[in-house]
This record gives structure tokens, C-alpha cells and sequence, in this order.
């Protein structure tokens, strides 16, 4: 894709299955309320992530404001959120660049990751472009809640190495409770699809056991929710029983819900029953956390380091 028809197609904004259809070349702002500037609220070592995606030097994380979701849980709603106030910095390439360098170089790392990037998919593949020019070759990591659209995945075949998307729902009503979403499972299923049609089911590992080529799903158990787990790991056998999941159980409330039963952490007797179905369902790559680990996720945007 072309400068010029990066600027045309935010001209008519279609980056998500939303559609929003508006100009953002012009300051309109659909529903992720971005414009044309890549909105970022930090850019920063994180230690946090699946080992194969860590590993002992971290990785460069670039957070992205705003979201194509409105997660009602959302655990980085600093940052997230449509409405009211987010941690946010407008960044031009030359500054997103320099500061993707610096913490690459400071670390020692060559993993890169981008943060919710749906909405700014495009700006994105412009700095890896950059980056390469400049003779940085890092692996980058597409980390995205999943709900993504054909034609974006396609053109970013040739720059993202490892995709790190969530599988929230296997129930439209939940997705449309939780994250103002309507068609969430079948949206997010073919994103899988496409996915696994680019990489496959394997996970490629370094020496290091570093992944450097593959997908690894993601996904996060709620409380009170086991049968929308279960069919989530159901809905992922279906495509391979050999992909990669990273089960994660470190929910936590990150302020006063409007949904009581979301108001409290996973109980373990819950997440037992989900390692359970993932056993049944043949399901043995990847990573199940520790239920503790709800205590150590719990980052602070307003902070330089949000993990620290």
C-alpha cells in the first residue's frame, strides 16, 4: 500500500470492521476518536508478555491510545478508553522512530510489539518501513484485541512476523455487553482464519526459545463466564488443535464496574475448569498463567515505566 493510498483510504476510514467511513485526514474522528497522528501513550521495555514473546531482555512495547473495542474491563482503560480523558502523545515518525530506538538499544532487545494498533495499522507499517531503511530488522509483534479486518491483515503479511491477538468472546451477546460490539465472534474467527492461513499453526523459536514467526492467541477467562471460554477454546480447535494460547487468568477489576458479577477476580475452581476443556480439546501448545499473576498485571500509564 502506497502513501497515497494510506491517505486515501483514512480518507474514508475502513481500518477496523466498524467502517466508520470517515475522514481522518481531516480531523474527523470515528470510533475510535483518532485522527491521522498516531496517538501513543508510551513506548517501553515490558518483561510482561508470554515468555516466547519476553523472553530475558523484554520487549519494546508501543502502546497505542484509543481502541476499535470499548472493553467495559479493559485492565489499560487509562489508556483505552473513547471517552474522557486517556494518557496520550501525538507523535510525529521522526520521534516515534528516535524512541523505538532508544529503548531497542538501551535493552538490547530486537523484539518489537505494537499495542491495540488496529486503529493505527497504517501508521504502524510506515515506522517499520523507517526502521528497516535505518537497518533495524527487529521481530515485530502485531498485539491486538482481534477484531480486524481482511484487507488490513493482508498488507501487513510482509511486516508483522508474530501475531498476538485476543479471543475475547465466543458469545455475540457478551462482545456486545462488554465491548459495544455486535458481530465480534465471527469478525474475530475469520481474523484467525487469515492468520493461520499466512503463519500456520507452528511457532517459530529461536535458539533462545524466542519466537520469531507465528501466532499465538491469546485469551483472557472472565469471572462468572466459563461457557464463553470453553467456546472459545472450542472455536479455536476447530481451525488447528496445534495453535499456540496463552491462557490468561490475571482479571481484575481496574476500577468500580456497572456489571456486579465483573466486580471481583477468577475464582480458581473457574479456571481449573477451563485448563480441564483445554486438555479435552486436545489443546497442548502455549501457556496457562498463574492465578496469582491478577496481582502482578496492574500497570500505571501515568508513569514514565507503567510496569515498574
Amino acid at each position: 500500500m502506497s502513501e497515497t493510498n494510506i491517505i486515501l483510504t483514512l480518507r474514508q476510514c475502513h481500518l477496523c470492521p466498524r467502517r466508520c467511513g470517515v475522514d481522518r485526514t481531516a480531523g474527523a474522528l470515528g470510533y475510535c476518536k483518532s485522527g491521522i497522528k498516531p496517538l501513543v501513550s508510551s513506548v517501553c521495555i515490558h518483561h510482561g508478555e508470554e515468555p516466547a514473546i519476553s523472553g530475558e531482555k523484554g520487549i519494546c512495547n508501543v502502546f497505542f491510545a484509543h481502541c476499535n473495542l470499548r472493553c467495559v474491563y479493559c485492565q489499560n482503560y487509562q489508556i483505552s478508553r473513547n471517552d474522557g480523558e486517556t494518557v496520550e502523545y501525538e507523535y510525529n515518525k521522526d520521534r516515534f522512530v528516535r524512541e523505538i530506538i532508544s529503548v531497542m538499544e538501551k535493552t538490547k532487545t530486537d523484539m518489537l510489539g505494537f499495542v491495540s494498533p488496529t486503529h493505527f495499522s497504517l501508521q504502524m507499517v510506515e515506522v517499520i518501513q523507517i526502521l528497516h531503511r535505518q537497518g533495524y530488522t527487529p521481530t515485530v509483534v502485531y498485539n491486538t484485541n482481534g477484531y480486524e479486518t481482511p484487507d488490513i491483515l493482508e498488507y501487513l503479511a510482509d511486516y508483522v512476523d508474530v501475531y498476538l491477538p485476543d479471543f475475547k468472546y465466543s458469545d455475540n451477546a457478551l462482545s456486545a455487553r462488554f465491548s459495544d460490539v455486535a458481530n465480534y465472534v465471527e469478525k474475530t474467527v475469520d481474523a484467525l482464519k487469515l492468520m493461520y492461513r499466512q503463519k500456520g499453526a507452528k511457532l517459530t523459536l529461536d535458539n533462545h526459545g524466542i519466537a520469531r514467526n507465528g501466532i499465538i492467541i491469546r485469551h483472557l477467562v472472565l469471572p462468572g463466564y466459563v461457557e464463553n471460554s470453553k467456546g472459545v477454546l472450542r472455536a479455536i480447535a476447530n481451525i488447528d488443535p496445534d495453535l499456540h494460547i496463552s491462557l490468561m487468568s490475571q482479571y481484575y477489576p481496574p476500577r468500580p464496574l456497572p456489571i456486579p458479577e465483573l466486580n471481583r477476580n477468577l475464582y480458581h475452581a473457574e479456571y481449573e475448569i477451563i485448563i480441564d476443556e483445554m486438555e479435552t480439546l486436545g489443546l497442548e501448545n502455549g501457556w496457562i498463567q498463574e492465578l496469582e499473576s491478577a496481582e502482578n498485571y496492574q500497570p500505571d500509564f501515568d508513569r514514565r515505566h507503567p510496569f515498574e
